[in-house]
């Protein structure tokens, strides 16, 4: 019974790092299709694997880890076509980059749900911006060491690294969160204001990435409508639905990025992103926050007047008065 109770256990554990492994090759896969390079450095704008790695580690535990470090494994020796000492220390740094940033969310007490203006903030500049420092600084690291980077582009590679590295986590580990929580959908649902809110996010978004006239601040707008409806369930795919676009439109060098360098257009994406996914989560948490307290105060008065009419029966009426029905105070 024991042994076959281990058994199980490790034949779960077996499964989940194989299934990390798979999330987070399919996702560089998908963040490869839109690389660039800088002095001969292949970097994306959006790099997904590390909001899968991020997302798994908080869901699954550390113990996940084995399956980013295979994953990134599979990534790193798929696009250099070989695998070498360094692959490894690559593959090291984009494996330190998630667990650490999971400990570090640990360590600010970070909840998953997303629910309060903390965890907004902790997830954005702890988990993302400072946690992906570890794997731009190996990765661009291990690039001067082998000779295959000049000195004098050291920062630029690194400064796309880390933004392609911190955008996956600030675009596609929200996205996990709420996927974790989908639901079947209830008839008393707001059907029309969601269909609403995803067409014109598409058209907005489109217009906003590929018109010629400077028009990328029609984005916020729609961010706030998502968040003060549908709080983070709403703004999380929203978020990702721009980045994507605009991340499309920045390789192609249409719209607001048209005739820009590949560097200029790496700074933009990283500036409009970040703005993007900060609005997104800050003002859903806070959103959502405020919904909690005023939840909670509305079944503390509740509470409080049953005790009222525990203590003194039918007087729980009088002491709630109801107010008057022309809306004004008669008092």
């Amino acid at each position: 019974m024991i042994r076959s109770e281990r058994t199980r256990r490790t034949a779960v554990a077996v499964l989940r790092v194989l299934a990390v492994t798979a999330a987070y090759y399919a996702a560089g896969g998908l963040g490869l299709i839109r690389e660039v390079s800088i002095h001969g450095a292949v970097v994306t704008p959006l790099w997904p694997p590390t909001g899968i790695a991020l997302g798994a580690l908080i869901y699954l535990g550390l113990g996940a880890w084995p399956g980013i470090a295979l994953g990134s494994l599979l990534v790193v020796a798929t696009l250099s076509g070989s695998v070498t000492p360094s692959t490894f220390v690559v593959v090291a740094g984009n494996t330190a980059a998630p667990v650490c940033s999971c400990l570090i969310l640990r360590r600010a007490g970070f909840r998953r749900e997303l629910d309060r203006l903390r965890d907004g903030v902790v997830l954005v500049f702890l988990g993302a911006l400072a946690g992906m420092v570890i794997s731009a600084t190996v990765g661009t690291g291990m690039l001067l060491l082998d000779g295959k980077l000049p000195v004098s582009a050291f920062w630029p590679v690194w400064a796309a690294w880390w933004s392609g590295d911190a955008m996956g986590v600030l675009v596609v580990t929200p996205l996990l969160l709420v996927l974790r929580r989908l639901r079947m959908p209830r008839a008393t649902d707001r059907w029309v204001e969601a269909s609403a809110l995803l067409i014109v996010s598409v058209v907005v978004a489109l217009v906003a990435t590929r018109s010629s006239m400077a028009m990328i601040y029609l984005v916020f707008p729609l961010l706030i409508w998502a968040a003060l409806r549908f709080q983070l369930a709403g703004t999380a795919p929203c978020a990702f639905l721009v980045s994507v676009l605009a991340a499309i439109a920045g390789t192609e060098g249409v719209g607001p990025f048209h005739g820009q360098t590949i560097l200029h257009v790496m700074v933009h994406l990283t500036v409009l992103n970040g703005c993007v996914a900060l609005t997104a989560l800050l003002l859903a948490a806070v959103v959502t926050e405020q919904s909690n307290i005023r939840r909670r105060i509305e079944r503390a008065c509740e509470e409080l007047a049953e005790v009222v009419d525990h203590l003194a029966p039918g007087r729980a009426a009088a002491a709630w008065p109801s107010p008057p029905e022309d809306g004004l105070d008669t008092t």
